[in-house]
């Protein structure tokens, strides 16, 4: 269930920006972690999706109470 939790808040980021833009900003905030010198898990947990999403995943109520592009507070 955390899974699917997890993988509905991305569902509900990329219905916000776009499937284009939501990769477009996924891969470039990764690309910057990478040349900033992070590993390639520390550059993925640094995502500001992913933040989110990790961080909401066990409260299943989470998408009924976000707000628009709340993946921003992540940044």
């Amino acid at each position: 269930m955390i899974l699917v939790n997890h993988e509905k808040i991305h569902l509900a980021q990329q219905l916000e920006l776009g499937i284009i833009f939501f990769y477009l900003i996924y891969f470039g905030e990764f690309l910057f972690y990478r040349i900033k010198g992070l590993n390639k898990q520390r550059a993925y947990q640094s995502i500001s999706f992913e933040k989110e999403a990790y961080a909401n995943e066990c409260n299943i109520d989470y998408l009924n109470s976000r707000e628009l592009f709340d993946f921003r507070k992540y940044w």
